[in-house]
């Protein structure tokens, strides 16, 4: 087949389980193409002359002197680039702050700042204040379209009053490595950013805006996106979450004398001035464009054009990456076993954010992320099945590396001590990336276009 979006596709065939890494590959690279934004978002907004239809909903650029695009996040790009599309001349100006350019990426009319993921960066604010520049310029007789996607709240990362890019970085650390759940590091986040839960919109003074926004959490699911829902917590919303409520998550972590102490001042010893918005300060038309159980949705479809049975296991997979993986080869071996609770050859598929957490820093011999650390967990407790597994960031970067995530099948283990490498050791590291680019069991996608968590696949064959 012809692999659109896993670029080293052949090398990960040339070792291993052949078979069944290429289901998996094939099923994964089908999934990837049907969550591609700039496809979704052309499918979802038609243009009909000078109007966009969105459903019932309809727009007219007639009635609006200047049209502007903001995007931001993992799919800020490929959002951007669907603006341009659906747009055409009649967009006046973009600006999109992404975490990696992709040579394929071609903007007209769109300025591009490359921000820091997970941890924020200067031209990452330079781009919120060329935003935030173009929105005091605004006026009820203009259009603005936002796109947003997982990423944004780092990306988007720009010090509120009395705070430092350092504290910001720092903070964003902390935060991470204390195994912290992924809303709650940007609930805390959001209060630490001119840009976030609604601060961007008081800039805004009129103009009409769309939002369109790929929600990257587990259990948020929205049946339909053609229509407009209530507003949540974005750069031009208003927000749920207060001061008090920050003090409260601090707490409960115990990160208090772990953050910096202008932030822990700032956070803790609130100016009430500083409140993020509580009330929805624009015209705003909010629109969900994809959810968690898409990815899941869409591999069920993918499946059958493969004509493989396929089961949904979770859409809110959480926990430690490593100790999911040994569970998933542990479900492998009991279908292998017993026929339970599902009959081989089949696909599991599952979808959610789980995490590693890192106790200390000097522990750290390499570099990961959670998708690879949960293939190196499954292959530990694998050895001998006839099963594969593959575990990505659906946005292509996974930890701190530049690859995806793995894939790992009944093999791995031996070939990994036949190259010498112990991947208990690299798990205990966290340096499952050089053990996994090693093995050839890295997968590389670059760009995807999409946001949606990590998306996980297992595929487990007949006992052999």
């Amino acid at each position: 087949m012809e692999w659109q979006k896993i670029k080293n596709a052949q090398q990960l065939l040339s070792c291993g389980q052949a078979e069944a890494r290429e289901k998996v590959l094939q099923l994964t690279d089908r999934v990837l193409q049907k969550l591609d934004q700039r496809v979704f978002l052309n499918d979802l907004i038609r243009r009909d002359g000078s109007k966009l239809c969105i459903g019932e909903q309809v727009y007219d650029l007639a009635d609006y002197e200047r049209v502007y695009a903001f995007t931001s996040g993992k799919a800020g790009n490929h959002m951007a680039r669907a603006f341009e599309d659906i747009l055409g001349d009649d967009l006046t100006l973009g600006v999109t702050i992404i975490k990696i350019p992709d040579e394929e990426d071609v903007y007209r009319r769109t300025e591009v700042f490359v921000g820091g993921h997970p941890l924020p960066n200067e031209e990452g604010i330079r781009g919120c204040q060329r935003m935030i520049d173009l929105c005091e310029q605004m006026t009820p007789k203009d259009l603005l379209l936002i796109g947003l996607s997982g990423g944004c709240s780092a990306l988007m990362g720009y010090p509120s009053k009395g705070l430092t890019l350092e504290d910001l970085q720092e903070a964003t650390d902390v935060m991470l490595k204390a195994g912290m759940w992924v809303m709650d590091i940007n609930d805390i986040r959001g209060h630490l950013s001119q840009t976030a839960r609604g601060r961007l919109g008081q800039h805004v003074h009129g103009a009409k805006i769309l939002c369109f926004e790929l929600w990257d959490a587990t259990g948020v699911v929205i049946e339909g996106n053609a229509k407009p829902v209530p507003i949540m917590g974005t750069p031009v919303g208003y927000d749920t979450v207060t001061f008090e409520d920050i003090k409260k998550i601090i707490h409960t972590y115990g990160i208090e004398e772990k953050l910096p102490p202008r932030v822990a001042d700032y956070l803790l010893n609130y100016d009430p001035a500083e409140e993020t918005p509580q009330s929805l300060p624009n015209d705003v038309d909010y629109y969900i464009v994809g959810t968690l159980p898409d990815s899941c949705r869409a591999a069920e479809e993918a499946a059958a054009e493969l004509d493989v049975p396929c089961h949904v296991l979770t859409t809110y997979t959480e926990g430690e990456s490593r100790d999911f993986g040994t569970f998933m080869a542990s479900l492998a071996r009991e279908m292998q076993v017993s026929g339970r609770p599902f009959t081989a050859p089949c696909f599991i598929v599952s979808a959610g954010e789980t995490t590693t957490k890192i106790e200390n820093n000097a522990a750290i011999q390499g570099h990961g992320g959670p998708g690879q650390e949960m293939c190196a967990g499954f292959a530990l407790a694998a050895e001998g099945l006839n099963a594969c597994l593959l575990s990505i960031d659906s946005e292509g970067t996974d930890g701190t590396t530049p690859v995806a995530g793995g894939i790992c099948d009944g093999t791995s283990k031996e070939r990994a001590e036949v190259l010498g490498i112990d991947l208990r050791r690299a798990l205990a590291g966290h340096a499952t990336y050089e053990a996994l680019s090693r093995m050839d069991d890295a997968v590389l996608t670059g760009n995807t276009g999409t946001n949606l968590c990590d998306f996980n696949v297992l595929y487990v064959g007949a006992k052999e």
